[in-house]
């Protein structure tokens, strides 16, 4: 096939050549974006007087076929054909005749593909953020509703102090909320025009770009001809919000993967999110957490991939940049697929809130820190108490017992500063109630935080709501 660029050239490319080129096998996801940017071209033309009104009305028209084709599965897709701009043109051209040679007046593949990327990534990203407002809410209902379930706080995976399970799932909300407003920040930076740019310096038509950006709903248009068609920095951020997303579900996964052991026993998985062995079959397995915390991995590679691509390009299109596209579609697909199933995971499973609590109260030293606390409450220094409470704890391990076992005797041996009824005192419920400055684990505390995720959650619904 005569190729769009082919005039200078005497061989035909290398079959090797074609095939290591093209990217119509990967880039025909931006095919709506690209007949949505090349509508707003037509317009411009017209406005701009290089296209009478009749010609603009024959390319809408034709574009909207295109669409129409495209949507069906029915646009052809020939590699040889290079990428979808040249598939989109050549199946216009057939369809309105020659006028469709009139398209690509004042426009380059470097600003048009920049131009569609940016589309896609608008949806891109609000669909990343509808998948992670679900999430929000969810673990917003479930903190509320686990407000008061006891279960061992962790640090260096071993026992720490007690918690409830709904500030422990509180806090994955908050972090996802943080996500979200990273990837709604990355939607507000996409809303640029690049076209018009050209292949570079810009165009010899009198365009009215900001009237363009109009036509596509964008904000704003990209100030620098260069700098439109040889960043990729927005989606730089679109691809780190997406791994700090992905991060931060690989880490809630280890926590839900760790409770479904047998050891723990904290949760039952719902049938319906688990799988099993082919081999073994007593087995119930987490392989959706699992994968959403391997998937971590290919995230992470596609924000370095894409950084490594741009780090060394000079100015100004390169054709490295093909190579984007890989990236922001396997991430854009990842971390909204892994939203959505970490929500539905969550939203079926149950938690075992007595094997928590027997957890949290069979720990002898899970309560140390309340225990120092006692004598801090009698004017003794943090500094004393800790070494007392220290010695305390070694006491019970070379006797066996829990320091719910010593009595007021055994404890008044290490300082006379313990109160009477120390024993009585020291329980795990009294020690999350205790909790009560701002951001700690009570009760009441965890319910205002399920309140804070709930408004968050409003807000981010208003937000998807503009966009």
């Amino acid at each position: 096939m005569k190729k769009t660029w082919g005039g200078r050239f005497k061989k035909p490319t290398d079959p090797r050549v074609e095939a290591f080129t093209e990217s119509i096998s990967f880039d025909y996801r931006l095919g709506p974006f690209d007949i949505e940017g090349s509508r707003a071209h037509v317009r411009t033309l017209v406005d701009a007087k290089l296209l009478t009104s009749a010609e603009g009305k024959t390319l809408l028209s034709g574009l909207l076929k295109v669409g129409k084709l495209l949507k069906a599965g029915k646009l052809p897709l020939d590699k040889n054909l290079e990428d979808i701009h040249t598939a989109i043109e050549k199946a216009l051209t057939q369809i309105v005749g020659p006028v469709g040679g009139k398209l690509h007046t004042g426009r380059s593949r470097n600003d048009q593909v920049a131009t569609d990327l940016r589309l896609y990534l608008r949806q891109a990203t609000k669909e990343s953020v509808q998948a992670g407002l679900s999430l929000i809410q969810e673990l917003s209902q479930l903190a509320l509703k686990e407000k008061d379930s006891i279960m061992p706080g962790y640090t260096h995976l071993q026992r720490a102090m007690p918690v409830t399970l709904g500030h422990h799932l509180a806090a994955y909300g908050f972090m996802i909320a943080r996500d979200m407003d990273r990837f709604l920040t990355t939607w507000d930076r996409a809303n640029a025009l690049p076209l018009g740019a050209g292949a570079l310096a810009g165009t010899n038509h009198a365009f009215n770009r900001t009237k363009t950006a109009k036509y596509l709903n964008l904000k704003s248009v990209l100030p620098n001809s260069l700098d439109a068609v040889a960043d990729r920095d927005v989606f730089v951020d679109f691809l780190a919000a997406a791994a700090v997303t992905q991060m931060h579900l690989s880490r809630l996964s280890e926590d839900l993967i760790l409770w479904a052991s047998a050891e723990f026993n904290f949760l039952q998985m719902d049938d319906a999110f688990a799988t099993g062995s082919s081999l073994m079959p007593q087995k119930k397995n987490p392989d959706v957490v699992e994968l959403i915390r391997g998937k971590s991995g290919r995230v992470f590679a596609n924000l370095l991939g894409l950084l490594t691509v741009l780090k060394g390009l000079p100015l100004a299109y390169n054709r490295d940049l093909q190579e984007d596209k890989h990236f922001i579609f396997d991430s854009a697909d990842t971390v909204s697929s892994s939203l959505n199933l970490m929500a539905a995971f969550l939203g079926k499973v149950k938690f075992n809130r007595g094997e928590m609590l027997a957890a949290a109260e069979s720990d002898f030293g899970l309560l140390a820190t309340d225990l120092a606390d006692l004598l801090v409450k009698q004017g003794v220094p943090f500094r004393q108490t800790h070494e007392i409470v220290g010695r305390v704890v070694q006491y019970c391990l070379e006797q066996k017992k829990g320091l719910r076992d010593l009595t007021d005797a055994e404890l008044q041996k290490f300082s006379p500063k313990f109160p009477v009824g120390t024993k009585e005192k020291l329980t795990v419920r009294n020690s999350v109630a205790q909790k009560k400055a701002s951001g700690g684990t009570s009760p009441l505390n965890v319910a205002s935080q399920a309140k804070s995720l709930s408004k968050i959650s409003l807000q981010v619904k208003k937000r998807l709501s503009k966009i």
